[in-house]
């Protein structure tokens, strides 16, 4: 019971010092926690919570601890150690670590790390430890070693240089310090080793060899050379292609380049690199100002060379001959810079009108260019004469034909011998093929017996697929080819190298070729009026079978057309028109002329001025149905012709005979065999290409084909499946070439064309003649059939 109320009494005590204690307030944690949160919202408190959450703290606060912690770590610490350390968000440190940068400028942020003044000078004085045990240190290497960005570095150490750091930094390089006493060791290396060099030398491989500083080297050198010390000079910068000359191998060298110069008087390029001279331009523009000099490709010549070669070339003009100039020049000049200087020297000499260049340095006077032509004089009328006398009527043009029957016509003999002489020579021009039973036409078998490519022929025009404007324009023909020419010169020019012949033969060809025309055509003009009374008799019967045989010609000629287009067929029709239709309305005119004493020798010779002329002094019987046949030759269909030229023949007192079967297949033999000599004889592509089409067409149709050049391509178009494929991809191959030749052919006629398609022109001849052998020997290659086996 005592216990118990000793309980109760201590129960009251207690009680009672509670009644009587003063009031005390007091909050809890988490009425603490919302209090600050308030305030914060506000803005009337500024804390951090840390990251752990336990703790608020100060901005002040945390720029004391990054100072304290900066001051602990040695002037040098990351922001992010900062971060671990204080116990709070990156972001305030950062924040407080550029405050602390900005407003301190014995502090500085770099890459994330807080840096004092104290760290920086104790990392000079590392760093000049470094500097005096090595002589040299390079930027780079302390960025590797301090892990801090070379600007940074440069900048700083920069301005400690003198103080902390005993060295220099190189003004030309500012990545490396160096101290003098390292300087003085490169200085005193560099004049010894540059002062025992006795010939040019490229800096870079000293610098190779020895070890040196590029930079410092250069500067060194560059000290050295113009306070006199060195005895030398450097050229090419300061660059991988600097080289030291010393002033003794320079005086040797200009000594060798004025001698070099004063007994050659010429200077080579390449002479002067081997000689260490870089730039052998720049050097002879600049070592010889006063003199004059002509500079060429590979080498440059003096005025006393250049006086020599104008005073040989002058020599070879004023005694009309030639000169070659290769042994007077250096031998070291290409053909290109001999071609220069041979023609500075013509254009300081005014002779270029005078003389022209061959083979690169063989000066000719023109005088000699013309004597050379007057060697051809006696061989000129000579081929002249003879070919008059034998291939007359591809010689001449309209012009000389309109006089030749003017002459003829005063001189025609009054007698019917006449008109029978004229027949028996159309017949004899035609062979054995006209009394055959008529194979080719007469104008056609006159082309076969031609072997020259130059025909003064309207039909040649036609057959070599160039479509002239004026029919009666003549075609040069060749005097002599170029080997022959090159032969003459050989035998009557001396002491020519055969290489310039060849060239000079070249420049005489076509001066050779018009001299070659007037001659022909003065030739062909004094003996026409002689040699009209000396045909021979032709009698009536060969005469009615020519007529015949060119009437058949002409129906297997139309047969042929109708396998054409209508376009094209109305072109073959009047070519077919133009040519043989032609030559039959002539004979029979010229038949009916010789009543009138005004036959011609040849009746080919006569023009539409010419016919309308007999025509209107025939008499009324005969003169309407030969009208009528001389108005079908500018139509369009040769239905109207053969049904008009069957009445004029019944007028004229011949009877037509239509070809049977065998004579036909002769015609056609005939006919074939013509175009086929004519195609051995020719090189021309044009005309090869045409002969080829008509007698792959003649072969593929069993038709006669008389077409005009310009119809080549449709014929060609007309043998797709009729021949091989590949015979007609080389037929079109052949033709692209021919038309790219043609047309590069008018360019040159029209001057205009350039060194460019020039040489195009030249591959393009060059494609042709290897394709020509394999385009005659489309139809060369078969075996040649005789008359009786058709």
């Amino acid at each position: 019971m005592a216990a118990d109320w000793e309980e109760i009494r201590r129960l009251a005590a207690d009680f009672q010092r509670a009644q009587f204690a003063d009031t005390v307030q007091r909050l809890s944690e988490r009425n603490c926690i919302e209090i600050i949160t308030k305030l914060i919202q506000d803005k009337k408190l500024d804390v951090v919570h840390t990251l752990d959450g336990k703790e608020y703290i100060t901005p002040a606060q945390i720029g004391r601890e990054i100072r304290d912690e900066l001051y602990v770590h040695g002037g040098r610490i990351n922001i992010v150690d900062l971060q671990q350390i204080i116990n709070v968000d990156w972001v305030h440190v950062e924040s407080r670590a550029g405050d602390i940068a900005k407003s301190d400028k014995g502090v500085q942020l770099v890459l994330g790390q807080l840096i004092d003044d104290a760290y920086l000078d104790r990392l000079a004085e590392e760093v000049n430890d470094k500097l005096q045990e090595a002589g040299l240190i390079s930027i780079a290497e302390l960025c590797k070693s301090y892990d801090l960005p070379g600007d940074f570095l440069t900048e700083e150490l920069s301005k400690r240089l003198g103080k902390l750091v005993q060295g220099e930094m190189d003004q030309y390089n500012r990545g490396v310090i160096f101290t003098s006493a390292f300087v003085a060791r490169h200085k005193a290396r560099i004049r010894g080793l540059f002062s025992a060099i006795t010939r040019p030398t490229p800096v870079s491989s000293m610098i190779g060899a020895f070890g040196f500083q590029e930079h410092l080297l250069y500067s060194v050198l560059e000290e050295l050379v113009n306070s006199g010390r060195l005895k030398g000079s450097v050229v090419g910068g300061r660059r991988d292609k600097a080289v030291y000359i010393p002033d003794i191998y320079a005086k040797t060298q200009n000594a060798w380049v004025d001698s070099f110069l004063q007994q050659n008087g010429y200077l080579e390029f390449d002479a002067l690199v081997r000689l260490g001279i870089p730039d052998p331009c720049s050097y002879i523009k600049k070592r010889f100002k006063s003199n004059k000099l002509l500079f060429l490709r590979a080498a440059c010549v003096g005025q006393a060379l250049v006086d020599q070669v104008e005073a040989t070339v002058e020599e070879a003009v004023n005694s009309a001959t030639w000169t070659d100039l290769q042994p007077v020049l250096p031998s070291c000049l290409s053909m290109e810079d001999m071609g220069i200087l041979i023609n500075q020297a013509m254009r300081n000499t005014n002779i270029q009108s005078s003389a022209r260049l061959l083979g690169g340095t063989v000066v000719v006077s023109e005088k000699f260019i013309s004597n050379c032509l007057s060697l051809f004089d006696e061989a000129m009328q000579q081929k002249a004469k003879k070919e008059v006398k034998n291939n007359p009527v591809f010689l001449i043009t309209e012009e000389d034909l309109k006089q030749a029957s003017i002459l003829m016509e005063s001189s025609a003999p009054s007698k019917k011998d006449k008109r029978e002489a004229e027949r028996r020579k159309k017949a004899s021009e035609g062979g054995g093929g006209v009394r055959a039973g008529g194979g080719s036409n007469a104008r056609e078998i006159r082309i076969r017996k031609t072997k020259k490519k130059g025909r003064r022929d309207e039909d040649s025009d036609e057959e070599s697929g160039s479509s002239q404007p004026n029919r009666g324009k003549p075609t040069e023909t060749p005097f002599m080819a170029h080997e022959e020419i090159v032969a003459v010169l050989e035998e009557r020019v001396s002491d020519c190298p055969e290489e310039i012949l060849s060239e000079l033969a070249e420049h005489l060809e076509r001066p050779l070729t018009k001299s070659y025309q007037e001659v022909l055509r003065t030739v062909f003009m004094s003996s026409t009026g002689s040699s009209s009374g000396s045909n021979k008799k032709k009698s009536v019967k060969d005469l009615q079978e020519e007529i015949s045989n060119l009437y058949n010609n002409v129906r297997l000629f139309e047969k042929g057309t109708k396998l054409f287009s209508d376009e094209t067929q109305v072109n073959i029709t009047k070519h077919i028109l133009k040519t043989v239709c032609t030559d039959v309305t002539n004979i029979l005119v010229n038949f009916l002329a010789a009543d009138l004493m005004m036959s011609v020798e040849n009746p080919s010779s006569i023009t539409n001025e010419v016919r309308m002329k007999i025509l209107g002094k025939l008499s009324e019987e005969t003169k309407g149905p030969l009208m009528k046949l001389h108005n079908c030759l500018n139509g369009k269909t040769i239905e109207d012709f053969l049904s008009n030229l069957e009445t004029c023949a019944e007028v004229c007192g011949f009877m037509l005979k239509k070809g049977d079967k065998k004579k036909e297949r002769q015609a056609l033999f005939l006919h074939r065999h013509a175009l086929m000599e004519q195609l051995r004889d020719t090189e021309e592509p044009a005309l090869v290409l045409h002969l080829t089409s008509v007698l792959l067409f003649q072969a593929s149709t069993h038709c006669m084909l008389h077409a005009p050049g310009r119809c080549v391509p449709q014929v060609i178009g007309t043998l797709t499946g009729r021949i091989p494929a590949e015979q007609q991809q080389l037929l079109a191959a052949y033709q692209n070439l021919v038309v790219k030749q043609l047309v590069s052919q008018s360019r040159k006629q029209e001057e205009e064309e350039e060194e460019e398609e020039e040489e195009e022109a030249r591959g393009v001849r060059a494609q042709l003649q290897a394709l020509t052998p394999q385009v005659k020997e489309l139809v060369l290659s078969h075996r040649k059939p005789s008359v009786t086996e058709d």
